[in-house]
């Protein structure tokens, strides 16, 4: 997620994609904070936290010439990347876990299935989060009490004192916005 006025374009895809170390700096100054806080949220440590996001950015120029523009965005694609390093880093320390607890030293450990949906439901809240603060007044307000909070319309318009027909344009126009936006995240090649 980008701050607004430094959006992600076509052209720094096909940049990265080229090898133009530029565009590799570009997308390290715009995703390397997003990367972190995925990281350090599914990890709990900042040290692991910072190595997965260098490891991540490591992987991404290594492999650069897998990525294709034409079928996503290298954002999207970083934050796949992201993923996968954390559950390959969970994974390790899953079978670190399991070789102590197989030794009678701890419990046996939670399956990787149950990380992986960890690091799933984090990684939506973070990139759902950065998409909610590049809304606009009142939009980023309706949309944390529908999604946050699970008001209806109604209650959503007698919390903002707004007209409900307000508070249902806002909802429609934000989810269409977030749904183009997020869908960019989400593609697959």
């Amino acid at each position: 997620m980008t701050p607004p006025g430094t959006e992600w374009t076509r052209q720094l895809d096909a940049e990265f994609s080229a090898g133009d170390e530029d565009a590799l700096t570009a997308a390290y100054r715009r995703l390397a904070p997003l990367v972190f806080t995925v990281a350090l949220r599914s990890m709990g440590d900042r040290a692991v936290a910072a190595d997965i996001t260098q490891d991540v950015f490591v992987r991404a120029w290594r492999f650069r010439d897998s990525f294709d523009p034409q079928y996503g965005t290298v954002p999207a694609w970083v934050l796949g990347i992201s993923r996968n390093v954390i559950l390959d880093t969970l994974a390790a320390r899953t079978r670190q876990n399991q070789m102590v607890a197989r030794s009678g030293a701890i419990a046996e450990p939670e399956s990787p299935r149950q990380h992986a949906r960890e690091v799933d439901a984090v990684t939506d809240r973070v990139v759902l989060d950065a998409e909610l603060d590049l809304l606009g007044e009142p939009q980023q307000s309706i949309l944390r009490l529908a999604f946050y909070e699970d008001l209806t319309h109604q209650q959503i318009a007698q919390r903002l004192d707004l007209p409900l027909g307000t508070v249902k344009s806002h909802i429609r126009r934000s989810l269409a916005h977030l749904r183009s936006r997020l869908g960019a995240w989400n593609a697959t090649p």
